[in-house]
């Protein structure tokens, strides 16, 4: 059956393209004849780009995760990165942030429509070691260096997104290193552990050098991705120091799994089970509906535990943060606010309260209400990774400040 378009005879779809004839013996060539012609093709283009994008999403659905890790995966040899400097951290060329008053630093910016947090008189202001997470996705390199540049711009970014969230509470720390390539944690190759090895020894330097230039009161400690790993490593390094277990405030490994049964007992500090409590960590990991989990699931299952067990099948900590752990699921109305933007000062905001709400579920995940749109940095399984601190961020910033008050009520 043919179809048409004003009146005239239209090609089916993928059919040669042609011209009707006019009444006369002369091909049409008046300008509605041209007009029509790069409408069709106008439609066509559009109907081929439309065609191309829905088979992108659908290819990108069910095959993201091998797509990613094609594109991502370094395929070069391991090779150690340049040295670091010697004494890097006793100096501020070793840090993204630290409290020596920089006017740029990225930990302490605020959403200028956010309303000020201010702690209660008296209170002491906590000293603050945050880790960011994977900002270099070269692959010529398994380990970043800390000259390169791309990557240090989007550590800053992250640094505004997610460390902010801490500046009320006291001084963020947030050293720079060679962190692991995001496609080191795309293979099981050996060259992704040696990467990882090596970003841990720089983190676990400048804890060390955290430690010494603050030597008494409250610790606040955190991450996000690769930056919670290498938290949970200084966990477990430390452990056995109760001096300093006693000085943490609370620890937030968020958007990395924490087994309940084979990591926290080897951590040294319990899960955060109530907004008011301290001396504890925090942990989730957040996906919209439908959620497709089996990725991080499968990774999960395929590492043991800190205590050297199996961890296939465990449940994993998940702590809302909507309630602070004291309930598993919270509507929006207890969300205080949501971080809209790209990390940038000038372009990045505080949205109104109640944007979306979440509730753990499952093996330990953070299921949210909705489907909130805040950029275009979503994962295969919509997975909600990169937002884990932004669709929170007031919340966090609370939270922290609540337990800063509460361990000193303790002690």
């Amino acid at each position: 059956m043919r179809r048409t378009y004003h009146g005239r005879a239209v090609p089916p779809i993928g059919c040669p393209l042609a011209l009707p004839r006019a009444s006369g013996h002369e091909p049409e060539t008046s300008t509605n004849g041209v007009a029509l012609l790069l409408v069709r093709k106008f439609l066509y283009v559009i109907a081929f780009l439309t065609a191309l994008a829905i088979a992108g999403m659908i290819a990108f659905s069910f095959f993201g995760a091998k797509l990613m890790q094609g594109a991502l995966v370094p395929r070069v040899d391991f090779s150690e990165p340049q040295a670091l400097p010697a004494g890097i951290y006793t100096s501020p060329e070793g840090w993204i942030s630290r409290p020596d008053g920089r006017r740029d630093d990225p930990a302490r910016w605020q959403p200028a429509n956010a309303t000020p947090l201010t702690l209660p008189d008296g209170t002491q202001k906590a000293a603050i070691f945050f880790i960011h997470p994977t900002s270099a996705f070269d692959t010529l390199h398994w380990n970043a260096p800390l000259s390169d540049p791309i990557a240090a711009a989007q550590a800053a970014r992250f640094v505004r997104l997610q460390a902010s969230a801490f500046a009320s509470s006291g001084g963020v720390w947030v050293p720079r290193y060679r962190q692991a390539v995001f496609g080191a944690f795309l293979t099981d190759k050996p060259e992704a552990t040696r990467a990882l090895d090596l970003a841990y020894a720089d983190v676990k330097a400048a804890f060390a050098a955290f430690l010494a230039a603050n030597p008494t009161g409250p610790l606040i400690l955190a991450g996000h991705s690769q930056g919670s790993r290498h938290l949970l490593h200084v966990l477990h390094d430390y452990a056995g120091d109760a001096a300093l277990r006693k000085r943490i405030v609370a620890a937030y490994a968020i958007g990395w799994p924490v087994s309940i049964a084979h990591d926290l007992p080897a951590l040294g500090l319990p899960a955060c089970t109530s907004a008011g409590q301290s001396g504890c960590l925090l942990s989730w990991q957040s996906f919209a509906q439908p959620a497709d989990t089996a990725a991080v699931e499968a990774t999960f299952d395929r590492e043991p535990g800190f205590d050297g067990q199996p961890r296939k099948g465990a449940a994993m900590l998940c702590t809302n943060p909507l309630t602070g752990g004291s309930a598993a699921a919270a509507a929006a109305g207890a969300n205080l606010g949501t971080l809209m933007g790209d990390g940038e000062p000038l372009s990045t905001q505080l949205v109104t309260p109640g944007m979306v709400g979440a509730r753990c579920e499952g093996r330990g995940f953070l299921i949210l209400d909705g489907a909130p749109r805040l950029g275009t940095y979503m994962l295969p399984g919509n997975n909600y990774h990169v937002y884990d601190y932004p669709l929170f961020w007031a919340n966090i910033r609370a939270d922290a400040a609540r337990r800063l008050v509460a361990w000193q009520t303790t002690r």
